[in-house]
């Protein structure tokens, strides 16, 4: 018998910065990239009204994921979505919880009057390209990834 879970969404909040962080950290570590994650309580405190998303709780209040996003203008879009996170704790997974975030982010987006919502996934993860998939997701390997670190 499949396992369940019981959670429901919730925008994120402050009080979730400290156990956000280290589902980020977790996150990255997952990514194989725990070096990228510099991230810190104060840089979310001072920057919290950039930070948008969504966490999925237990009823103990427990986040066991979550979805984060930010909007943005593009030139060849107009209004859009980048959907920056989505992250299920490995216990909590295949069971809903990475599809109702989504769903949620889907949902908000389409609430903004966005006209894309966008994303990256890692090459590796054969599994999460599978779920985009299902979803309708068009994966496509014409860009790659370009950053540059100001701190």
């Amino acid at each position: 018998m499949p396992k369940e879970v019981d959670f429901s969404l919730r925008p994120m909040a402050p009080h979730d910065f400290p156990a956000l962080l280290a589902l980020f950290q977790e996150f990255a570590t997952f990514q194989r990239t725990p070096e990228y994650m510099v991230n810190s309580l104060e840089r979310m405190e001072a920057e919290q009204d950039l930070i948008n998303g969504f966490v999925a709780v237990n009823p103990a209040g427990e986040i066991l994921g979550y979805a984060s996003y930010f909007l943005a203008y593009t030139t060849w879009v107009g209004k859009s979505m980048y959907l920056d996170d989505l992250y299920v704790r490995e216990a909590h997974r295949k069971l809903g919880l990475g599809k109702a975030l989504i769903d949620r982010v889907i949902e908000e987006a389409k609430v903004q009057k966005c006209h894309r919502l966008k994303w990256q996934v890692s090459r590796w993860n054969e599994n999460a390209q599978e779920f985009y998939r299902q979803l309708g997701a068009i994966i496509d390997d014409v860009e790659i990834n370009c950053k540059l670190n100001l701190d």
